[in-house]
C-alpha cells in the first residue's frame, strides 16, 4: 500500500487534503453556524458540494454570508437551551432523517464577575456551555439520526492559559489543570460518554487558539477590537503604539485561521484515525506579537509603534494566581502601558470612531454603545498574556499538512471585515480636507 499523498493549495491555505472522488454524498449539521467558527465551517464544506450534498446549519440567527447560504445549506432556527424534547421536535418537523457528520461550535459567553476577567465566572461557563451540548446530544436519540462522528470545537483554555504560566509547548496528552472549573473538560466528558453509550457514533475534538475570523458578532474576536484602534490610529495621524512591553512582543503565540481550523476539523471529523482523539489546531507556522504588529500597522498604512523601555510607563500590572497551571514556579506578571478597553472609553477615540462611521457608512456601533469592556477586553488577554505555544506533531504524525501564514491571514480577514462594513478599507484614513 501506497503511503503517499496528494495535496493542494486553495488561495493562501497551503497543503489542504485531497479526498478521493467516491467520498461524496455526506450530511452534515454544523452548529453555532453564526459564529466565527460555524460560519468558516459552513464555508469550508460548501466548496465541495459533490462531497457534502446537505448542511444543515443549527443556531438562534442564520450564518451572515454575503452572497447568502450555499445552495446546499438550510438554516433551522434553534435555542440549544431549550429541553431535548423540544429540540428534537423541530429536527423531526424539518424532516431530518440522516446525518451523517456533526460539527458542534454552539457557545454562550456569560457575563464575567465585577471587575473581573471575562474568564471569571467559571461556574456559569460550565453550567450554560455543558447545557447547550447536553441538551443537543439528548435530543438525537429522540429522533433518526445516528451520525457516524460529532467533532467538538474546544480550545487553547484546556491547558490552562487563562489562569497563568502553562508548559510550552502544550501537548495534547498534558493532564487536565484542576486550578478552576473549566467548560472545555465537562463538555469533552458528557461528549465521551454519549458517544460510549450510542454507538457507532464515535468523537473527535478539536482545540484551537485565538481563532481569526470575521463575522458580524466580534464581541469574541481578536481582531476585530485590534482593526478599530489600527483605523482610529491612521484617522487621528497616531501612530500605532504597542500597548504592552518588550517580553509581549517578542513571546510566541500559535493562532489559529478559522478557514483553516475549518480544513482541519473536516479531515480529521473524516479520517478513521480520528475517532477517539484531541488534536491541537493552530497555523502551523511561528507568530508573534512583535511580526504581527508590523503586518497590522502595515495594512492601516500608519507607523508602527515599538515597546517603551522606559519601566515607569507601565501602569497596568496583572499578576496570575500563585498556584500555576503547570504545577511549580512563581506566577506570571504582565505589563500594559495601557488597555484598548480603557483606550476605546476615551472621549477622542469615540469621537473619531463615530466619524469613520459616518464618512464609510459602517455597519457597527458606535464605541459607546458596544460592550467595550468584553469586547476589547478579549484582544488585552491576548496582548498581555503569556507565550501559547500549541504542538502540532499530533496531527502532523496523523497526515495534516495543512498551513496558512498567521500575517497573510490576518490581512485576509481584516478585508473581509473591510467587506461586511464592519472596518473602512485600509484602516479608514482621515480625508485631508475635514
Amino acid at each position: 500500500m501506497s503511503n503517499q499523498q496528494v495535496v493542494q493549495s486553495r488561495g493562501i491555505y497551503h497543503g489542504l487534503p485531497v479526498y478521493p472522488k467516491e467520498l461524496k454524498g455526506l450530511t452534515a449539521i454544523i452548529t453555532g453556524a453564526n459564529g466565527i467558527s460555524g460560519n468558516y465551517m459552513l464555508r469550508v464544506l460548501a466548496e465541495a458540494p459533490e462531497r457534502w450534498t446537505k448542511i444543515y446549519c443549527l443556531s438562534r440567527r442564520p450564518p451572515a454570508i454575503p452572497d447568502g447560504l450555499p445552495a446546499n445549506a438550510e438554516h433551522i432556527a434553534l435555542d440549544f437551551l431549550q429541553p431535548p424534547e423540544e429540540i428534537a421536535k423541530v429536527l423531526r418537523d424539518k424532516n431530518i432523517k440522516n446525518v451523517d457528520y456533526i460539527f458542534f461550535y454552539s457557545y454562550i459567553q456569560p457575563p464575567p464577575k465585577p471587575g473581573q476577567s471575562i474568564w471569571s465566572d467559571a461556574e456559569e461557563l460550565c453550567r450554560v456551555n455543558a447545557s447547550l451540548l447536553s441538551n443537543f446530544l439528548h435530543s438525537l436519540p429522540l429522533t433518526p439520526l445516528h451520525p457516524t462522528r460529532i467533532l467538538l470545537q474546544t480550545g487553547a483554555k484546556y491547558y490552562g492559559i487563562h489562569l497563568g504560566p502553562t508548559t510550552t509547548p502544550s501537548h495534547e496528552h498534558h493532564p487536565r489543570i484542576p486550578l478552576a472549573p473549566n467548560f472545555y473538560y465537562t463538555q469533552e466528558d458528557l461528549l465521551t460518554t454519549f458517544c460510549t453509550t450510542h454507538p457507532p457514533t464515535t468523537h473527535s475534538i478539536a482545540m484551537p487558539s485565538y481563532i481569526l475570523g470575521a463575522v458580524p458578532d466580534a464581541a469574541m474576536n481578536l481582531l476585530f477590537p485590534i482593526g478599530v484602534y489600527a483605523s482610529v490610529c491612521k484617522y487621528t495621524g497616531g501612530v500605532m503604539e504597542f500597548p504592552s512591553d518588550l517580553r509581549a512582543w517578542e513571546r510566541v503565540v500559535g493562532c489559529s485561521s478559522a478557514r483553516l481550523n475549518g480544513y482541519l476539523e473536516e479531515w480529521v471529523a473524516l479520517s478513521e484515525g480520528g475517532a477517539g482523539e484531541r488534536v491541537n489546531v493552530v497555523d502551523g507556522g511561528s507568530w508573534g506579537w512583535g511580526v504581527g504588529w508590523e503586518g497590522l500597522s502595515q495594512w492601516a498604512g500608519v507607523g508602527c509603534g515599538t515597546p517603551s523601555l522606559d519601566e515607569g510607563e507601565y501602569g497596568v500590572v496583572v499578576r496570575t494566581g500563585e498556584d500555576t497551571p503547570r504545577g511549580w514556579g512563581p506566577p506570571d506578571t504582565y505589563r500594559m502601558r495601557f488597555t484598548l478597553t480603557e483606550w476605546a472609553k476615551r472621549k477622542e477615540v469615540q469621537e473619531a470612531w463615530e466619524a469613520l462611521i459616518a464618512q464609510h457608512g459602517l455597519k457597527v456601533d458606535k464605541l459607546q454603545d458596544m460592550d467595550v469592556d468584553r469586547i476589547f477586553g478579549f484582544a488585552d488577554g491576548s496582548l498581555m498574556g503569556g507565550t501559547l505555544d500549541l504542538s502540532m506533531n499530533k496531527a502532523r504524525k496523523m497526515g495534516w499538512h495543512g498551513f496558512v501564514d498567521t500575517n497573510e491571514c490576518i490581512r485576509e480577514v481584516l478585508d473581509e471585515f473591510v467587506a461586511l462594513g464592519m472596518l473602512p478599507p485600509g484602516g479608514g484614513g482621515k480625508v485631508k480636507d475635514q
